[in-house]
């Protein structure tokens, strides 16, 4: 399989750059774009961990189509990794106003846009994180070729609280790929009138899920980029969160730890 070839935009405050430094020295290609701070959540957990309470106490700069023209260049889209032979934007959404649909509507004019829909669904009242419907939903989804939505989002944006429903009717709005994350339950991939019902692997042990969903959509692009199908890409992605559960802070592992984790975890 071909190597991945992609670039991290970001916008932080200087707060965070010891971060993007070390992102640099792992050999990874980083785009800061100026902020005077970073976001910053605050996530209190349960005994649920498929469940969270939020606050949010510093919001960053939000992406705008023009710091993102000034930093993207030719190479920067069209030698990246490709799924189908288009290059790849997923937009790690933390915050509604982080990418506004001029933004989308640009990105998706070079390629596939990917979108985990949380922050679209975030309201801020009084530093308290609310969920509610997307605005521009229609015209959103449209743009959007794989969606990736956990299971309280799924019922915000569908009313549903069926998995198999809730892909469904994400499909109708024009999505390609849809990628229900379904915490503790695995998760469930619709595409081509396809279901793909992908298991969660147990974890050595729950240290933080923070971040879970990051995981989850940065092992299933890399796989789909490298030509795996959407089951192999779920597998994949699922045993990268049971791993990134057990440590503390950002995953840590390669493809071949990934692989090991797998068929450690077969006829289980």
């Amino acid at each position: 399989m071909d190597a991945p070839n992609f670039r991290v935009v970001t916008c932080v405050g200087q707060d965070e750059m010891d971060a993007v430094g070390e992102l640099k020295d792992r050999g990874v290609r980083v785009t800061v774009l100026d902020s005077p701070s970073s976001v910053f959540f605050e996530n209190i957990y349960g005994e649920d961990i498929d469940r969270r309470t939020q606050r949010v106490l510093a919001k960053a700069r939000p992406f705008t189509l023009k710091n993102i023209k000034d930093r993207l260049n030719d190479n920067d889209y069209k030698q990246s990794s490709t799924i189908g032979g288009r290059p790849i934007f997923h937009l790690g959404t933390l915050l509604a106003d982080d990418f506004d649909m001029e933004t989308v509507n640009y990105l998706a004019s070079l390629g596939d846009v990917s979108v985990d829909i949380q922050g679209y669904l975030r309201r801020v009242e009084e530093e308290r994180v609310i969920h509610q419907d997307v605005p521009d939903k229609e015209q959103l989804l449209s743009l959007t070729a794989i969606l990736k939505a956990n299971e309280e989002e799924m019922k915000v944006l569908t009313g549903s609280d069926d998995p198999v429903e809730a892909a469904g009717k994400l499909a109708e709005y024009g999505c390609r790929e849809v990628v229900l994350t379904l915490g503790s339950k695995g998760s469930l991939i619709y595409t081509d009138g396809r279901f793909y019902r992908i298991p969660a692997y147990p974890p050595a042990a729950i240290t933080d899920a923070t971040g879970c969903g990051d995981t989850y959509m940065a092992g299933y692009l890399l796989k789909r980029s490298q030509g795996a199908d959407p089951e192999e890409a779920g597998r994949f992605a699922s045993a990268m969160c049971s791993i990134k559960l057990s440590h503390t802070g950002p995953l840590c592992a390669s493809e071949k730890d990934v692989y090991e984790f797998i068929k450690s975890h077969e006829g289980k």
